[in-house]
């Protein structure tokens, strides 16, 4: 029998203590590993949903294809905005083969819980919130009927195209689906906290941080490539919002207005030209408008230019057609484009009257258009003798004025005109008044 002293019995322990460790290395090591030599894009989704952000999505999804990504992050914070936009988004991310996740760092409402509902995973931040997406009109009321029917449909295609429960997308889009549970009573869009979210099953799990998110989608060691907007896209961005286009129309018609009555070319045309060539710059990098529009503009401003030199008016309401065209070419909602139109036209008018009523026609370029010389008599200018000499003169008449004819006066034959009624021939008569070319007679009593 073996007797185990004392050392080889601490000996024995640590040894089997080393072994108990060596799982645990190689698990950690493995841990380690997960998502070693994967490529992960992170594309923000940041502030109103717009066609900028549909550009901006476009471009950076393309870019993490061509680069071999194996997951693509979204960072969503966003209040929402256009249907139409986040419309045309949703395709984008429902095209994408490689996997997709969101994470909502803040909050995703409105049109910004749709876009989440198109990927694959959704995570959510412990402060952040999802839902509230019934559609509205820009003055805060709710759509009509079609409208609300077409995005609840949307809303709940999204949720089960990813398979998602499509009853709590529809609570969110429609307020007449109520779940209070859930802290949507009648009459309110659902929204989800991180912990229903969880729940209900519309998000895997609630994260702090992207470190956090990384490690839950297996990717720590991954190579993460962060995108960001261009200066041009954050331009295109800003002047396709649907507030700022109405706006750079009104300032570029305003800035118009004001330079035709001010001498040279002055601050008021180059804020128009540069609202002008914002909105189309940023409408172009979009992907709204194209070279036909930018020809259109262009040859309705020459137009317009040459109506100052080419009588008629037509050309001009040519010029200005084919400017109204090139607008309705790079918009992407006619409705929206004929309001801000008709908003900038309203804004010139108004401008173009308290001009013409504090400054005139003696500024501008309308005083080389406009003839304002006058042939008056303190200048030495008659239109022809005023013969006010033949005042009383007395006469007979050669023909029978009816009320006008001819009179012989001094032996001078005179067209003359009557007060009104009828004087026969050889009736005499007398000179009354004399107004330039106009001589009027009356005829004279018998006993005269």
């Amino acid at each position: 029998m073996t007797v185990v002293t004392n050392r080889q019995y601490i000996l024995i322990i640590l040894l089997l203590s080393l072994f108990s460790f060596i799982p645990t290395i190689a698990a950690k090591e493995n841990g380690n590993s997960e998502g070693k030599d994967k490529l992960v894009y992170i594309i923000p989704i940041e502030n109103e949903v717009e066609r900028g952000l549909e550009a901006f999505l476009e471009r950076t999804t393309n870019e993490a294809i061509e680069a071999g990504a194996n997951h693509i992050i979204f960072e969503i914070d966003t209040p929402g905005g256009r249907v139409d936009a986040a419309g045309q988004i949703g395709k984008l991310l429902q095209k994408l083969d490689t996997p997709t996740t969101s994470y909502i760092v803040n909050e995703a409402l409105s049109a910004g819980s749709y876009l989440a509902l198109n990927t694959d995973h959704i995570y959510m931040n412990p402060q952040a919130t999802m839902g509230a997406s019934g559609v509205i009109t820009q003055d805060g009321s709710a759509a009509d009927k079609k409208a609300q029917s077409a995005w609840i449909a949307a809303m709940k295609s999204a949720a089960e195209s990813k398979g998602r429960d499509p009853a709590y997308a529809v609570a969110m889009a429609d307020a007449d689906k109520h779940l209070p549970e859930y802290g949507a009573p009648k009459g309110e869009f659902l929204t989800l906290s991180p912990k229903d979210a969880v729940e209900v099953q519309y998000a895997e799990g609630i994260v702090s941080n992207r470190i956090e998110l990384l490690y839950e989608l297996n990717l720590s060691n991954a190579t993460v490539v962060e995108t960001e907007t261009t200066f041009a896209e954050e331009v295109a961005r800003f002047v396709t919002s649907p507030i700022v286009i109405p706006i750079l129309l009104s300032v570029a018609s305003l800035g118009l207005i004001v330079e035709l009555y001010s001498p040279g070319f002055g601050v008021a045309g180059t804020m128009g030209l540069i609202s002008l060539v914002l909105f189309f710059y940023g409408h172009i990098i979009a992907g709204l408008a194209g070279m036909e529009a930018v020809i259109l503009l262009i040859l309705g401003i020459v137009l317009i230019v040459l109506e100052f030199f080419v009588p008629g008016g037509i050309i001009g309401l040519i010029g200005v057609g084919a400017i109204i065209g090139s607008l309705f070419l790079s918009g992407y909602d006619i409705g929206h484009m004929s309001m801000s139109i008709a908003i900038a036209f309203i804004v010139s008018i108004i401008a173009a009257v308290i001009l013409f009523k504090s400054i005139g026609l003696e500024k501008g370029i309308f005083r080389h258009i406009i003839l304002r010389d006058r042939t008056t008599s303190d200048l030495g200018y008659v239109s022809s003798s005023n013969r006010l000499d033949l005042i009383g003169k007395k006469g007979v008449a050669v023909t029978p004025l009816r009320p006008s004819g001819t009179a012989l006066i001094d032996n001078e034959r005179l067209d003359v005109v009557t007060e009104g009624s009828f004087i026969d021939v050889n009736k005499k008569i007398t000179i009354v008044k004399v107004e330039g070319m106009r001589i009027v007679v009356r005829e004279l009593e018998k006993n005269n």
